[in-house]
């Protein structure tokens, strides 16, 4: 096991962001700063005030609704249990609350090897920007020599200044966000694990990615795939003697590792294969 993060030891702070409103998040995960694999996974509490106009990324996103609603107006509405994937390149939101919103985020590199923007070096653009511009409800607005002003999406005018070019924004085979129920999804036994059962939601993008909720039976073991995250919907149990509960963080290596379950269970897999050397 790479890494094992149980959410009751992760403080939950206030952050910095380019939308609007109050956002607390508790970082979990994160990957290499610089690399076409970079990801961050963070647990996001959103509150009433938030708001994101509609915008696309040249990065890959999963959600995981946990608490409340998130609407994204015209794309529908993320109910408590829901995943949605997020793809490269498509266009979503705006994004607003009616309430209290807490959301597993996932954001890395997708199939087009465009890679992920760290949030420390996020934060670090925006702090950059702001001598050149302002930052109002997740636009950054740039003043024009002739008195009028440039509005740009935050993420993409940041993006633009630490790279210095402009962002060209990937295709999908998804032409909006991909919306998941699990509820909705009939289990499957897996085969030669007895007691264990998985949901596939779906497989997306030439990357391969697969997401899957594993169900497993008190004292039934499932093995997690290589290179992938997994996080606890609910139960609790172990893996290589270290003890993981309900809304835990889970990454593997490269080889696979085996969950022990010490009560009837059920662990979200997102098994994120390696880009190809030279993505297309």
């Amino acid at each position: 096991m790479e890494d094992l993060v149980n959410i009751t030891d992760v403080p939950v702070v206030e952050r910095q962001h380019a939308r609007a409103g109050l956002f607390h998040s508790q970082s979990l995960l994160n990957g290499a700063e610089g690399t076409p694999e970079n990801f961050y996974l963070q647990l996001s509490h959103l509150h009433n005030d938030f708001f994101s106009p509609r915008h696309r990324h040249n990065f890959d996103q999963v959600r995981v609704q946990l608490v409340g609603d998130a609407s994204f107006t015209r794309d529908g509405v993320m109910r408590p249990g829901m995943v949605g994937y997020f793809p490269e390149g498509v266009y979503y939101g705006p994004q607003e609350n009616s309430g209290e919103s807490k959301t597993l985020v996932l954001q890395f590199g997708g199939a087009s090897g465009s890679g992920y923007i760290s949030e420390e070096r996020f934060q670090q653009g925006v702090e950059e920007l702001k001598a050149y511009g302002t930052f109002d409800k997740g636009v950054f607005h740039r003043p024009k020599d002739d008195g009028g002003r440039k509005n740009q999406d935050a993420y993409e005018a940041v993006w633009e200044h630490i790279h210095g070019r402009r962002m060209e924004y990937p295709k999908s085979e998804h032409a909006e966000p991909v919306f998941m129920d699990p509820a909705q999804v009939a289990w499957a036994d897996e085969p030669g694990a007895p007691g264990v059962r998985r949901k596939l939601l779906g497989v997306f993008s030439a990357r391969k990615l697969r997401i899957s909720v594993l169900g497993l039976d008190a004292g039934a073991s499932a093995q997690l795939a290589p290179n992938s995250i997994a996080f606890v919907l609910s139960g609790r149990g172990q893996v290589q003697g270290r003890e993981w509960r309900q809304h835990a963080t889970l990454r593997t290596g490269e080889s696979a590792d085996t969950l022990v379950a010490a009560e009837s269970s059920e662990v979200l897999e997102l098994h994120i294969p390696h880009l190809d050397p030279a993505p297309r």
